[in-house]
């Protein structure tokens, strides 16, 4: 019976494995395969002189990648991967692989980002890329146990819609029948209305739609968002869970994918230490005018050049709170004492942002006037506004994007590194 690859040991004396061939060498008598599944990788060695005929034919007509069963003796040999060896009694070829292939799985010869997305089932057979989702696997893992414990409800809203979350043209229009629909930017107003259901703590992990025409190596147009929304609760409230979030699934990476990290050669993965500063958006545009040549100046958004320049400064995660209330979406809670800011913050690696929340608006009569400063019409947002009628609580939440998350944790070069087909401007397939 198969067992899998990091099972097999000198002492199982006889094994079966079931995988790739991801090397192969010809020494004349002797012939060398490495095998890998998900598992790992062992070697089989064959000798010539006595293996059988239809191991040796097998051999022969064998290509990289092709999948094969392999049973036989497991020996020890030191220089062998994991110790061990295993010598065929037989040798199966189950699926042949054509030659030549279209990029190198063994990496010894580097392919470009595009050239590994477009045959992606093949780059996702490296053990360095199987270790990027084997680890963000875990992370999502970590995170639903997080929330599970702490008494959230998991909730799932729909992902096509008749108004924009915030407005704005950055949408994906769709045909819905005789309709005007859109694909959603966002969870936050359905999650905001089981606030008014008396869910209290809600958390979905689904997919976010964004038009926008970013072609940098932090944006996608379909990414994975982690959002809660919390009844009864304030900004720091949710700042807080957002933090301990993060600790704990840095923790849980660093303490179950030890194989995966040294697969990445990350041999000092430090988990994050709580509380994360909180730096007011005043200063942090202070810091970004002492530092870059590009002005900024109070009441812009920070960019990518300002936001490298203060995670510069920060060193670690951090939040930046305290936002220009004009410059944050119109479901953000103003402070009663200067309306001009508002309960938003951002938390930020010092590479990037990675999730924005804030304290909502509770209240009826400010929540349409904040909409209508916008530039918005309520009466397209009626579906959203009626529960705030009948009885809204006090509430706040947050998003956080997922493949950014990893994309940090791990410090890939490109999110779509961190996620297996991603959606950008130039990419619909595969």
């Amino acid at each position: 019976m198969r067992i899998p690859i990091q099972s097999v040991t000198p002492a199982s004396g006889t094994a079966e494995v079931i995988g790739w061939v991801h090397e192969m060498r010809d020494l004349g008598g002797l012939a060398f395969f490495l095998i890998r599944d998900r598992t790992g990788i062992i070697q089989v060695t064959v000798p010539k002189k006595k293996a059988p005929e239809a191991v040796l034919a097998a051999v022969k007509a064998v290509s990289r990648e092709s999948v094969v069963r392999v049973a036989g003796t497991v020996k020890a040999m030191e220089k062998a991967p994991g110790g061990r060896e295993l010598i065929p009694d037989t040798f199966e070829i189950l699926s042949m692989s054509e030659s030549p292939l279209p990029l190198d799985v063994v990496e010894k010869v580097p392919a470009e980002l595009d050239t590994r997305l477009d045959a992606r089932f093949l780059d996702a057979r490296r053990p360095r890329v199987a270790a990027v989702f084997q680890i963000r696997s875990a992370a999502m893992h970590a995170i639903t146990g997080f929330f599970e414990r702490a008494g959230f409800t998991n909730i799932t809203t729909p992902k096509i819609v008749a108004a924009a979350t915030e407005g704005g043209t950055e949408l994906f229009p769709i045909a819905y029948f005789d309709k005007e629909a859109f694909l959603n930017q966002s969870p936050q107003l359905y999650k905001q209305m089981m606030m008014a259901a008396g869910f209290e703590k809600v958390y979905e992990i689904g997919p976010i739609f964004r038009a926008e025409e970013h072609n940098t190596t932090k944006h996608l147009n379909e990414a994975t968002s982690i959002d809660i929304e919390v009844s009864f609760a304030d900004h720091n409230d949710v700042m807080k869970i957002l933090e301990d979030l993060i600790v704990e699934t840095y923790a849980h990476v660093r303490n179950t994918c030890g194989t995966q990290l040294a697969n990445l050669e990350i041999t000092d993965f430090e988990v994050p230490k709580a509380p994360f500063p909180r730096l007011p958006y005043a200063e942090a545009i202070g810091i970004a005018q002492k530092k870059i040549a590009e002005p900024i100046r109070y009441g812009d958004d920070i960019g990518t050049t300002a936001e490298k320049a203060i995670g510069e400064e920060m060193g670690g995660h951090y939040f930046i709170v305290d936002w220009p209330t004009e410059i944050r979406p119109y479901y953000a809670m103003p402070y009663e004492d200067d309306p001009s800011i508002c309960r938003a913050f951002d938390l930020m690696h010092p590479r990037m942002e990675l999730s924005s929340g804030a304290q909502r608006v509770h209240e009826h009569d400010l929540l349409v006037k904040q909409i209508t400063k916008k530039g918005l019409n309520p009466e397209n947002f009626e579906f959203y506004l009626r529960p705030f009628r009948y009885g809204m609580p006090p509430h706040a939440g947050w998003g956080l994007g997922a493949e950014r998350l990893i994309q940090t944790m791990l410090d890939l070069g490109n999110v779509r590194e961190a996620v297996l087909f991603p959606r950008d401007m130039h990419r619909l397939v595969p």
